[in-house]
C-alpha cells in the first residue's frame, strides 16, 4: 500500500495523530473485530499493538499467530507518517510484511502474541527491534569500547571512546571522546550496537570536554 495524505488537515499535532492511528486501528468484519491495544511514536513511525477477536462462536484460527485463552491474538503494525505542505500522511504495514522501520518500543513487542513460524517476516522484525531496544544508553562520563574498529571520515579508526557532550545554542549534543587522541565525534546508535561498558563516571559537568578545550587553548 502507498501514502495517504489527509487533504482537509485535521491532523496536526501529536494528539491528532494518535486518534488516528487509534481509529485506523479499530474495524470491524463480517468475522472479526480489530481494537487497539497500545501505540508509541518513535520519530516519524508509529508502532502499534492491535487486538483481533472472532465475531463468529467458532473458535478464531489464524495461520501466523498463536491464539490465547480468550481466543484472540495480538499484532504487530507499523504506520510511516510525514507531513507534506501541511497535510500529514501515513503508510501502514503489518509486522507480518517484513517492515523496514524496526525500532518497536518493549512495551509494544511484550504485547504481542506468540508467532507460529520462528522463520516468518514478523519474527524477524521483532528481533530487530529487540537488537535496537538492546543498544546502550550511555551516560556522561562512561568510557566505552565499540563492538568493532569504526572508520572515520579522516580515514582513522577509533574503539575506545568516552560518552560527553558539547552545546549548540541552547541544545546539548551527545558525542564522543575518542581514547588514544582526544578528538571528538558523533555515532549514530546503530554504531553503538554491541559496544560495552568499560567504565562509569557520575559527574555534573563534562570533565571530559573541559579537558578536550583545555587542550585546545594550550
Amino acid at each position: 500500500m502507498g501514502w495517504l495524505f489527509y487533504m482537509d488537515r485535521r491532523v496536526q499535532t501529536y494528539a491528532d495523530e494518535k486518534a488516528e492511528i487509534t481509529r485506523l486501528c479499530t474495524f470491524e468484519t463480517d468475522m472479526r473485530r480489530t481494537t487497539l491495544v497500545k501505540a508509541s511514536k518513535v520519530g516519524s513511525t508509529w508502532y502499534a499493538a492491535a487486538k483481533v477477536e472472532s465475531l463468529d462462536p467458532a473458535p478464531l484460527e489464524d495461520r501466523t499467530y498463536v491464539t490465547d485463552n480468550d481466543e484472540a491474538f495480538i499484532f504487530g503494525a507499523v504506520f510511516l507518517t510525514r507531513y507534506d505542505d501541511g497535510c500529514w500522511g501515513y503508510k501502514d504495514m503489518a509486522e507480518s510484511a517484513g517492515p523496514c522501520a524496526s525500532r518497536a518500543p518493549l512495551s509494544i513487542l511484550n504485547l504481542l502474541s506468540e508467532l507460529k513460524d520462528a522463520d516468518s517476516y514478523a519474527h524477524a522484525w521483532r528481533q530487530r527491534c529487540r537488537d535496537w531496544a538492546a543498544i546502550p544508553d550511555y551516560a556522561e562520563g562512561d568510557k566505552i569500547k565499540l563492538a568493532s574498529l569504526v572508520t572515520l571520515s579522516d580515514g582513522s579508526t577509533c574503539q575506545i571512546v568516552t560518552a560527553t557532550h558539547y552545546r549548540r545554542g541552547s541544545q546539548k549534543w551527545r558525542c564522543y571522546r575518542i581514547e588514544e587522541t582526544g578528538c571528538l565525534v558523533r555515532f549514530s546508535k546503530a554504531s553503538l550496537a554491541g559496544s560495552t561498558l568499560i567504565s562509569r563516571e557520575i559527574v555534573d559537568g563534562s570533565a571530559v570536554l573541559a579537558e578536550f578545550f583545555a587542550g585546545q587553548g594550550a
